[in-house]
């Protein structure tokens, strides 16, 4: 993977924007869109944009939901792979508003799969979601059956998985779908928990804590979630893989804790009943990608931690306006 093009869409969210600058890092030529829609406050997605600033990076906004913007991109560039990443987030905001998850994650990337088989992109990597595993045993595995999703984020992620899994027997493309479990870390969105957590104990807010806080979650620090998904950009047929922190998951009440320790004040917490949508606990089986990639996480909860709440303090001027979903 040397000196390549990639399209990475969504490049101005979490994870892709990382993933871009990985691969920019590594001396490659990459392509990002990005529709920069309002689901939270743009700001956010330009401020990582921003840090991407090399004449090998070209933005382009652009929805994947439109499949006539995607032909000329596709007809004016020779991509060594797809990285799809962009996609609605969120399990609770997905039952206020079905329809935008299945048109951007199922049908976005129905469109960005027909253009690849028209124009011969033979290598394609989808971000899932360890969601799709609610009610199921741990530790996750991939070869799970995931069919019954308790939320429409999970069953538009779903949708993709297996319309990849098509194409890739249609038209022999090589897929790769990595489902991610709790990604955190600086600049991470402000819906996720860790940026309002911080938030909230800083400014003496109460945090909303829906539950009694010993659900629990396989964290997974961005850098490395983005260094496992281009690894996983090497042909590898059809392949599900796990990328999580492949430990002992942590409870919500332990991650306040942490983040008392850091910001040095204690949390206020409002108790909300536990949301029918959320999975009581989450964990990684990551054989798999130790197996098929060489990858295991390197950034330890209290390290990534550590750097989430020092990027929060360096940018509160302007971060502490946006608003939190």
């Amino acid at each position: 993977m040397t000196d390549q093009t990639y399209l990475v869409t969504g490049c101005g969210g979490f994870i892709a924007s990382r993933v871009c600058h990985q691969l920019l890092r590594d001396g490659h030529r990459v392509v990002g869109l990005d529709n920069l829609n309002d689901y939270y406050d743009p700001q956010l997605k330009r401020h990582r944009i921003e840090q991407l600033g090399t004449d090998r990076f070209t933005f382009h906004k652009m929805d994947i939901e439109q499949g006539d913007q995607l032909k000329p991109l596709f007809d004016q560039n020779k991509f060594s792979a797809v990285f799809n990443l962009a996609a609605r987030a969120g399990v609770r905001y997905s039952m206020e508003n079905p329809h935008v998850y299945l048109s951007t994650n199922t049908v976005g990337t129905l469109n960005l799969l027909d253009e690849m088989q028209r124009t011969g992109v033979t290598k394609f990597v989808l971000a899932s979601t360890s969601s799709l595993y609610a009610g199921q045993p741990m530790p996750f595995v991939e070869s799970l059956p995931v069919n019954t999703p308790i939320s429409p984020y999970a069953a538009s992620k779903k949708g993709a998985e297996v319309m990849a899994y098509s194409y890739h027997h249609l038209y022999d493309i090589d897929v790769s779908i990595c489902r991610y479990f709790t990604v955190y870390g600086p600049a991470s969105r402000p819906d996720m928990s860790i940026l309002r957590f911080t938030r909230w104990i800083d400014e003496g807010t109460p945090i909303e804590l829906f539950g009694d806080g010993e659900q629990s979650r396989d964290f997974t620090y961005v850098d490395d979630i983005a260094r496992g998904t281009i690894l996983a950009g090497k042909p590898l047929g059809y392949e599900i893989i796990n990328l999580g922190g492949g430990g002992t998951p942590v409870s919500i009440n332990q991650l306040i804790a942490m983040l008392e320790e850091r910001l040095g004040k204690k949390a206020k917490i409002d108790y909300k009943p536990f949301h029918q949508a959320d999975m009581k606990s989450t964990s990684a089986d990551i054989t798999k990608a130790k197996e098929l990639l060489g990858w295991t996480p390197e950034v330890s909860l209290a390290e990534g931690l550590d750097a989430s709440v020092e990027w929060y303090q360096q940018n509160k001027p302007w971060t502490a306006q946006i608003p939190l979903p």
